[in-house]
């Protein structure tokens, strides 16, 4: 059957203005992790100002502001939510309440959430706008039947997330046994700069405005592309021979470790096994003196040295120039340290592989179930 929005859901108005014990039952939308239903991370420094809207557990939070990002998590406690949010309860004679976070972060809401968002730079949805939109619900005792395997299928998900950061932990304690702290040297290793063994560089952003410029057969990324991940492909954009040659950007080969240099990616880390044209956003470490240094290693290294990067701007994040960049220490373990360190990482990313597939799988039987 067919449901307008406002006879599936209550939304929540009720607000208060913080006050300071509120900072520590706070959630704002920087809280909220796309596609992820569960909320582990909260609080703020000091009370927020403004009023905000007033949460209860197990509500669904719902990001109204940039809903393409498609935040939406369940209130873990009784606080205080983002005034850029919506605080929504279900109306459970028309759908489950188990049913209902799935149903919200479902492709069919959110694409009509985009759809009916107004403004330029940060799109909301007003729940004018909302609460007419009409959706179609199966029947009460299908939902809950559909509740009970996408939970299990969500829960089995997250389980394998965990079991991905629980990786990338391990090979960063392996790091730091078989090389010490990269910022005190505590093994004694040879010492000298980034920019004294590597050549580095920067790339450009050919002109926008250009059309011969664009969709060309030359990968070309932007530093969102550095998260501290092997990259095996780009995310759609080319550019072509006339970009490349009438702006700055450069081809680097595979192999080359890359660093973000601005931004909320500031300092991570990507490792290329393709070639690809970058934008002036990244720096480029090509590691050409191979008898010396696995590009590998360097590429865990600088994620060892991350701090560095977020003291820049004394913990809020500015910008890293090349300078910089090449200014960084660089320890020199033995080659065959070096190596025996990147088997064990690369049977780690083998690993990693697996669970990638294995949670697109389930994201995949989520979806079909949701969606029928």
């Amino acid at each position: 059957m067919e449901y307008k929005f406002e006879d599936i859901a209550y939304n929540s108005i009720a607000k208060k203005k913080p006050e300071e014990s509120d900072k520590n039952c706070y959630i704002g939308l920087e809280h909220l992790d796309s596609d992820c239903l569960d909320i582990t991370r909260w609080g703020a420094e000091t009370a927020p100002t403004g009023e905000k809207l007033i949460m209860k557990k197990g509500d669904v939070l719902f990001g109204k502001r940039r809903a393409y990002q498609r935040k939406v998590g369940i209130a873990p406690f009784d606080g205080i939510f983002s005034a850029h949010g919506m605080v929504l309860r279900p109306k459970e004679n028309v759908i489950d309440k188990d049913y209902f976070p799935f149903f919200i972060s479902s492709d069919m809401f959110m694409e009509r959430a985009v759809r009916i968002s107004v403004g330029g730079l940060s799109p909301t949805i007003n729940w004018k706008d909302l609460k007419i939109q009409e959706f179609t619900l199966p029947p009460l005792p299908e939902q809950k039947a559909l509740a009970e395997k996408l939970w299990a299928a969500y829960r089995l998900k997250e389980a394998y997330k965990k079991l991905l950061a629980a990786t990338d932990e391990m090979v960063k304690a392996k790091f730091v046994e078989m090389f010490g702290s990269v910022e005190i040297n505590d093994k004694k290793w040879e010492i000298s700069t980034f920019g004294s063994k590597f050549i580095i560089s920067s790339g450009g952003t050919p002109d926008t405005k250009n059309e011969s410029y664009w969709n060309g057969d030359i990968s070309w990324i932007g530093s969102n592309m550095c998260q501290n991940c092997i990259l095996n492909s780009n995310d759609g954009k080319f550019i072509t021979q006339e970009g490349l040659k009438h702006s700055s950007a450069k081809i680097y080969k595979q192999n080359t470790v890359l660093v973000a240099l601005v931004g909320a990616t500031i300092g991570k880390v990507a490792y290329l096994h393709f070639e690809t044209a970058t934008n002036q956003n990244i720096a480029g470490i090509e590691i050409n003196n191979k008898s010396e240094f696995e590009p590998l290693f360097i590429y865990y290294l600088l994620q060892n040295m991350y701090q560095r990067f977020f003291m820049l701007g004394m913990g809020k994040f500015k910008m890293a120039s090349l300078g910089f960049i090449k200014s960084l220490p660089l320890i020199e373990p033995p080659l065959e340290l070096q190596e025996e360190f990147v088997a064990f990482a690369n049977q780690a990313e083998t690993s990693k592989t697996a669970l990638q597939k294995s949670i697109e799988s389930i994201d995949s039987v989520i979806k079909s179930l949701i969606n029928k």
